[in-house]
């Protein structure tokens, strides 16, 4: 009997699984899922690119993963499938988690794959970098939007495939909107009024906008409007935007074939939106990084903004609603969904009605954060009918709950500063070549 029990002991002291090990094991799960924002110089508060700089943070490691608060993620899993999705699988959280455990140890240096290289400040390779003149961000300025315009010099029309705006001082520079502009249009955009809101109903503080607080009052975007100096509650507009920065948000990369097209001779403009709480004037120069399309393009990107900005979020709210609605007016390929709303956004989905009356949840973000903003881009991408009724609805916590709210005593109307607020879904969408129809529904026939 003795001799059985030694033998088994041996045999399970053979065949004992391998202890798990920073280099072989976790490092390729932070390599893939992580380091794209712990990296140093970028906006992860520590690097987790080597041993020595992950081993101190292990449990807290464990913790942020297990659950599952990094990395960041808010889209519903349940509701559509994205390409830039960076949560970790099961097998992935027990590696982490056995590797804790055991005590974090690094193992051998020779399992350890070549990590990752960012230049720069840069998450792709541009081919063409464009930047802003150098720009005065004064102290203590919290809120100032500036519109700079940036010539291409491009003589001929260029298919962008990949983008990136990089702040020159992320301290700063809360967001950036990068749009392409015809440059005949640019002398009319640079007038210091150009984009005031031209009617009774709102204001200027410098250059920022907001709405009066005794402006007409619509949460329900969906319904005709009933003022006579309001056309629409909610609406949408076309714009090209090869890419955006918002907390969190990382490069835009359109699949194979998919590209926006920058025509010969565009100006880019940069929408700055500056937030100095520093006691000291800083030096900015914003910059987007350009990557070129390297095979032939099929289809051309564009986007969609759809906006309520008439709603009226009473003082103390938690829990205050506000719908858009908008009516797609050509047949449009679904590419890739944005939320945008400020600090009191809670939750937003959009739900679509097709012309045949049949509804369909496309999207979901059911614990919307400000402080994290993603672009989410689908795996497969689907025709959205002309005629399609997009209907997107919002959820604001206006109350003292919400540990975000800089001020649950107020009453809150649309306006650029982050402490007004913003409802926005935006769809990235390709024209619809007629006929690729049949092809694009045979090669994707689910989602």
């Amino acid at each position: 009997m003795k001799k059985v029990l030694l033998a088994a002991t041996l045999a399970s002291s053979v065949y004992a699984a391998p202890a798990v090990t920073f280099n072989k094991d976790v490092a390729p799960i932070l390599y893939k899922n992580c380091v794209v924002c712990h990296h140093p110089n970028d906006i992860a508060p520590m690097s987790l690119l080597t041993y020595k700089e992950a081993r101190p943070w292990a449990a807290a490691i464990r913790q942020a993963v297990v659950t599952r608060t990094m990395p960041p993620w808010h889209a519903d899993p349940n509701v559509g499938h994205y390409l830039n999705d960076p949560r970790l699988s099961n097998d992935e959280i027990a590696t982490i988690e056995a590797w804790v455990k055991a005590g974090s140890p690094e193992g051998d240096p020779k399992d350890l794959p070549p990590a990752p290289v960012f230049k720069d400040g840069w998450h792709i390779k541009p081919d063409v970098v464009l930047t802003i003149p150098e720009t005065t961000v004064a102290a203590a300025n919290q809120d100032d939007y500036e519109y700079i315009y940036v010539p291409t010099n491009f003589t001929e029309d260029k298919w962008v495939q990949a983008a990136e705006v990089v702040p020159g001082d992320r301290r700063v520079v809360h967001h950036a909107t990068v749009s392409v502009v015809a440059a005949k249009d640019v002398p009319k955009l640079e007038n210091p009024n150009a984009h005031a809101e031209e009617d009774q109903f709102h204001f200027r503080t410098g250059k920022v906008n907001h709405l009066k607080m005794d402006a007409p009052v619509s949460d329900d975007g969906c319904v005709a409007s009933n003022d006579p100096r309001v056309k629409d509650w909610s609406g949408g507009y076309l714009n090209y935007v090869p890419a955006i920065y918002l907390p969190g948000h990382l490069a835009e990369t359109r699949p194979p074939g998919y590209a926006l097209k920058i025509p010969a001779g565009s100006y880019l403009q940069f929408q700055v939106h500056y937030s100095n709480r520093l006691g000291e004037t800083v030096k900015d120069r914003t910059s987007i990084g350009l990557v070129f399309a390297k095979e032939p393009v099929e289809h051309e990107v564009a986007q969609y903004e759809i906006w309520n900005n008439w709603f009226l979020i009473p003082p103390g709210d938690g829990n205050h609603k506000v719908t858009s609605c908008y009516t797609l007016p050509k047949d449009v390929e679904a590419v890739a969904y944005t939320a945008h709303m400020h600090f009191r956004g809670k939750s937003m989905q959009t739900e679509a009605i097709y012309p045949d009356g049949r509804h369909e949840l496309l999207f979901s973000v059911p614990k919307y954060d400000f402080r994290w903003q993603e672009t989410y881009f689908l795996k497969q991408h689907f025709i959205l009918p002309k005629g399609t009724k997009l209907i997107t609805t919002a959820y604001f916590d206006n109350s003292a709950n919400n540990p975000l709210n800089p001020d649950p005593s107020k009453a809150i109307r649309w306006g650029e500063p982050s402490n007004e607020e913003m409802m926005g879904f935006w769809l990235a969408f390709a024209d619809v070549d007629t006929t690729k129809q049949s092809a694009q529904a045979a090669r994707h026939p689910e989602r």
